[in-house]
């Protein structure tokens, strides 16, 4: 029986995606509102997101460590900025043990102020400064409206928090690790990103300046895809994080925060998707290769099965992410299935392949014959590889295109404006005044992304009032 094909992107991009998640094999509904139970395809995704960015978090110095779910509600409330911005997403724990709680307990939505707490009793001295810690962590946000990945009210995330000396080395660690966001998402996840500074109505709350990757997803809107947060003295003054200078003089530190989500994991599968299913980047793949053994009889299963584990042992001994499907199904029924699953190459191994010396290989990302070709089983390792990272770069290249395509610069002509961020991104002079946001979101459902890092310099008139604007920014509907 024919598998029902899934909604195509161009009749409902949300449906789509809703299909493909649960489809695709990466998630499961649950039981409790917003929350969705991560399947062990999507997570070993998300664990390929994860280990690329633990490996980046160590070689920039920071160490992991884990801080407490629960955070008393007055550590919540010593920021006023923060619990401000927080409060209608906060999870209470009033009662515990069958008794009421002298304090509510907040479930943790970020740890800036238990880690607060902790870095305050840690740092003495300029000596014990830089401290550099990273988190890996669920957090909770009680969220309205939810969708898997991309907005649930339990996620797993990294949250990382520094403590500096001066606001230049804050600033530097800031951007240093936008950078590492940036670094993973274009060299893992093959999704081109635009770093960029947010607004100060879209900064997070109680910072100082916050910064974000911004990624273009395939219907267009964009995904704040990683974050990094310059927290100035706001949440070190809260807390009396201080330190002794080199001339015994007490000093406020400056801190940072900085976190990407398995938000990312919706990312991959927006940028990259098509309406057969996922095309998942092969550095971030679960599985980068897939083979199919075809053949009819058990002459012809015994020569194809024997080239198969010859095969494999020398592909797994690669380092390459293998799967032999054996299951008793249809070649048809495998091929599609793992496209589905987005594997990015996969090897067909017939009777004739085997007489010839030969295998088929099958990119995910390149349809039809056009995808496919003939390989010597003697060369079968460096062939994969080399395939491997044509398909990523490919993959790269395609998302790159879309994107540049649809960001539209306009300067001075609303009503243009208004034509553009109706689908596309538009770039255009913006003087960051809060009524003008407003009034841009009023007007379009349409946010500032960021004023990117990466423009020309010069000045020219805000795309709402006419002032002055010294920066360009992105305007687009956004998850």
């Amino acid at each position: 029986m024919a598998a029902q094909a899934v909604t195509p992107q161009s009749v409902d991009f949300s449906k789509w995606y809703n299909e493909i998640v649960y489809r695709a094999d990466l998630a499961a509904q649950s039981p409790v509102r917003g929350c969705i139970i991560i399947k062990p395809y999507g997570y070993e995704l998300w664990d390929a997101i994860k280990n690329g960015l633990d490996r980046r978090f160590k070689a920039t110095g920071h160490r992991n460590a884990y801080f407490p779910l629960f955070i008393p509600e007055s550590y919540i409330k010593r920021e006023a900025q923060h619990v401000e911005g927080f409060s209608p997403e906060l999870a209470v724990v009033t009662i515990a043990g069958g008794k009421e709680l002298e304090e509510p307990l907040i479930v943790r939505p970020t740890s800036e102020t238990i880690i607060g707490e902790a870095f305050a009793q840690w740092i003495q001295s300029y000596r014990d400064l830089p401290l550099l810690i990273n988190q890996w962590s669920n957090v909770v946000r009680w969220e309205l409206r939810t969708r898997p990945f991309l907005r649930t009210a339990e996620f797993l995330w990294q949250e990382g928090h520094t403590a500096h000396a001066t606001h230049d080395d804050a600033e530097a660690e800031t951007l240093q690790m936008l950078d590492v966001y940036a670094d993973m998402a274009i060299n893992d996840a093959a999704i081109p990103v635009i770093k960029g500074r947010k607004s100060e109505q879209e900064k997070f709350a109680g910072a100082l300046r916050s910064y974000t990757i911004e990624a273009m997803m395939g219907d267009k809107k964009a995904l704040q895809s990683g974050t990094s947060h310059n927290l100035g003295q706001n949440f070190a003054t809260a807390f009396d994080i201080k330190y002794l200078d080199v001339n015994n003089e007490q000093q406020i530190c400056w801190t940072t925060s900085w976190g990407l989500s398995t938000r990312f994991v919706g990312a991959v599968v927006m940028a990259h998707g098509d309406d057969t299913g996922l095309r998942l980047p092969p550095r971030l793949a679960p599985i980068q290769v897939v083979m199919v053994p075809i053949y009819r009889d058990e002459d012809g299963e015994r020569v194809v099965m024997e080239a198969v584990s010859r095969l494999q042992a020398a592909l797994l001994d690669a380092g390459i992410r293998l799967h032999v499907d054996t299951r008793d199904e249809r070649p048809g029924f495998k091929f599609n299935d793992w496209e589905m699953r987005g594997v990015p190459v996969r090897i067909e191994i017939g009777p004739k392949d085997v007489a010839n010396n030969t295998v088929v290989l099958a990119r995910r990302d390149m349809p039809g014959k056009a995808g496919k070709q003939f390989v010597s089983q003697d060369g079968i390792v460096e062939a994969v590889k080399t395939l491997l990272g044509d398909i990523h770069d490919n993959m790269l290249e395609q998302a790159t295109q879309f994107r540049d395509a649809n960001i539209h610069e306009v300067e001075g002509d609303y009503n243009r404006f208004r034509e553009i961020v109706a689908d596309s991104w538009a770039y255009t002079w913006f003087c960051g005044d809060a009524e003008c946001e407003k009034k841009i979101q009023e007007d379009n459902q349409a946010v500032s992304r960021c004023f990117p890092l990466e423009q020309d310099a010069g000045e020219g008139p805000c795309i709402v009032c006419k002032g002055t604007a010294k920066e360009r920014a992105l305007f687009a509907k956004a998850y």
